[in-house]
């Protein structure tokens, strides 16, 4: 049995012992650096009463018990752990197990998204938008902070992107668009009414357009040309936050991106060595 849930389980445990184990389970990122002093007085107990606990769980005296704490602590950094989308962490977590499960709930989000994926749909979706005269992404709330992220990556390879929503001129961006450009549209539930409105308007007037959704079953994603999905895992609308979906979009968009770049590597490369240059001569950078 670990070490952590000996500390957890508390079996045969004086109130003393106890204490001392409810401390230290609330303090990991902070006990790995105490002295037996410091313990002692965090705890209200003695030296006595954290060395008879050591000694219980089947260590020689608390500098062992430190030693085998620590490499646990370690240890549980690298073993994944299944966490709640819609909760990842709980108040009573430390700073360390908050930075745990944030990294665990990233690794895993990725990993379902990158199952989801299919090399035809990705190869169409760069077939589209790198032929696109304009692309027109539409997102709202988190997801258009998304969009501003892959706009500013987009410039770097002459492709200009135009946020659909921003402002509040959806409708008008989508009348402005052409049969050339290519509309690009990021909703984790698929069942916005304006969206839905807008691609009708677009599939009317052949205007491809591209959806990243975890609703594949929306009316909104049968019209669309391409639907690229994501895996539907926040399901509770009160949550802390929309982390697992904003982590596929962006997932998703950096590798649309990299295909990109790398389609054409060299002409892409050079012409960034070439407006870095410019910049610098001119202090724009």
């Amino acid at each position: 049995m670990s070490l952590l849930k000996k500390l957890k389980l508390k079996e045969s445990f004086t109130d003393t012992e106890q204490r001392i184990a409810d401390y230290i389970l609330t303090n990991l990122d902070d006990v790995p650096d105490m002295v037996i002093q410091q313990l002692a007085e965090n705890t209200f107990t003695s030296h006595s009463a954290i060395i008879r606990l050591s000694q219980k769980l089947g260590f020689s005296g608390y500098r062992s018990f430190k030693v085998a704490l620590i490499h646990e602590i370690q240890s549980n950094k690298h073993t994944p752990t299944n966490v709640d989308p819609n909760f990842p962490f709980l108040p009573m977590d430390g700073s360390m197990d908050i930075a745990k499960k944030m990294a665990d709930l990233t690794i895993e989000t990725i990993r379902k998204t990158l199952v989801k994926l299919e090399k035809d749909k990705l190869n169409k979706a760069v077939d589209l938008l790198q032929k696109a005269d304009k692309i027109f992404l539409f997102g709202t709330g988190d997801s258009q902070i998304r969009a501003r992220s892959y706009q500013n990556k987009l410039i770097k390879i002459n492709k200009h992107l135009i946020i659909g929503d921003e402002y509040g001129e959806a409708a008008w961006n989508a009348m402005s668009m052409g049969k050339a450009d290519c509309a690009l549209f990021i909703s984790y539930g698929g069942n916005s009414t304006n969206h839905r409105k807008i691609i009708k308007y677009l599939n009317s007037m052949k205007i491809p357009c591209i959806l990243l959704t975890a609703n594949t079953e929306q009316t909104t994603s049968k019209l669309c040309d391409l639907v690229i999905e994501v895996p539907y895992d926040e399901f509770d609308f009160f949550k802390v936050g929309t982390f697992s979906s904003q982590i596929s979009f962006e997932y998703i968009l950096n590798t649309l991106f990299s295909i990109l770049y790398a389609r054409e590597y060299t002409k892409n490369l050079n012409s960034l060595k070439r407006k870095t240059e410019a910049a610098k001569k001119w202090e724009l950078l």
